[in-house]
């Protein structure tokens, strides 16, 4: 779908909607209320992103962007390995302070299940492929390069990753959801059990 070209009024809005997607979701979003909010108009949000869809995939390309940039930070300068990267990438998300992008992640993800058509199309797969990537150095999954083995290493690490972010977005447990994390990668790495990988250690 077409969307007007980047402006500064433009930018400034789309991180003031961002900002309002955090604290609210998107699910429920109705142009009237978000731009009362941000102080703009329907009519003006409409003119800078052609319709609510186009504004929906802006600020999920940001989110996108956000969150690549989060992760490269939180494993930069890791040991080398699944483990490592699992160890370092759950630190991160087991924070505070990334909460809100996190649970909008999680509704982007789920909506581009149910909705494939709309603006979240394709979000899901995309975080796949980001993650993969994240846990591993190189292409992908799927791509040349990556042995099966490797491959279907990063393809587990990412599912017990994603299932104990959900945990841990759904109860606050942090202590408990982190001791399992901390298990696991111990058990890929081979070494003792050791103690739970929590936010801010």
């Amino acid at each position: 779908m077409t969307t007007r070209s980047a402006s500064p009024r433009k930018e400034l809005l789309l991180e003031r909607a961002y900002q309002y997607a955090l604290e609210h979701g998107l699910a429920d979003m109705s142009l009237r209320p978000l731009a009362a909010a941000i102080g703009s108009s329907p009519r003006v949000l409409l003119f800078l992103f052609g319709s609510k869809d186009g504004l929906v995939s802006e600020l999920l390309a940001k989110a996108r962007r956000d969150e690549l940039a989060f992760l490269a930070e939180a494993t930069a300068g890791q040991a080398s390995g699944v483990a490592a990267a699992v160890a370092a990438t759950w630190q991160w998300l087991a924070a505070d302070q990334v909460r809100p992008l996190l649970t909008l992640w999680t509704e982007a993800y789920a909506r581009s299940l149910a909705e494939p058509d709309g603006p979240w199309s394709g979000f899901a797969a995309r975080s796949v492929a980001d993650w993969l990537d994240v846990l591993g150095p190189g292409p992908s999954a799927g791509r040349a390069g990556k042995s099966g083995a490797d491959e279907a290493d990063r393809t587990l690490a990412l599912s017990v990753l994603r299932g104990c972010l959900l945990d841990l977005l759904a109860t606050g447990d942090a202590e408990r959801v982190g001791a399992a994390v901390a298990r696991y990668t111990d058990l890929i790495a081979g070494g003792r059990p050791g103690r739970s990988v929590e936010a801010n250690e």
